[in-house]
């Protein structure tokens, strides 16, 4: 029976390719943290209303839906601000606009980065 202090934690992916969204549930598992999968912006902020245990969120900037990107990043920061962000995106962002306590990484990234960021972030929660 595990307890309260051993449970791990809890990563909110957002991603809507089904490829993708396997890989990356396999590299938070890796890293030590349960993952609960989105496939929409509006399915993820229902996620983060209804759950006070998300700590990390990896978001895909690319995912279709309203808020999308940078915006759906920043909507995150404003509205839970103890959770971290580690985005990725086939397109490099303007870095400055990533918000406070978040990362990007490059696809295709590179997969023990992504690991190291999501341990890193989730050790500090």
């Amino acid at each position: 029976m595990t307890s309260a202090t051993e449970r791990r934690p809890v990563v909110l992916l957002i991603e809507n390719e089904p490829i993708q969204m396997m890989v990356l549930s396999d590299l938070i598992e890796e890293a030590g943290c349960d993952v609960v999968e989105a496939n929409t912006p509006v399915k993820a902020i229902q996620i983060l209303e209804r759950r006070a245990d998300i700590r990390v969120v990896v978001a895909d900037l690319d995912v279709r839906g309203a808020p999308m990107g940078l915006e759906l990043a920043t909507m995150i920061r404003r509205r839970w601000p103890p959770i971290a962000l580690i985005l990725t995106g086939a397109v490099r962002p303007d870095l400055a606009l990533i918000p406070e306590r978040g990362v990007f990484h490059d696809k295709p990234f590179d997969q023990g980065q992504l690991v190291q960021s999501i341990r890193s972030f989730a050790a500090q929660a």
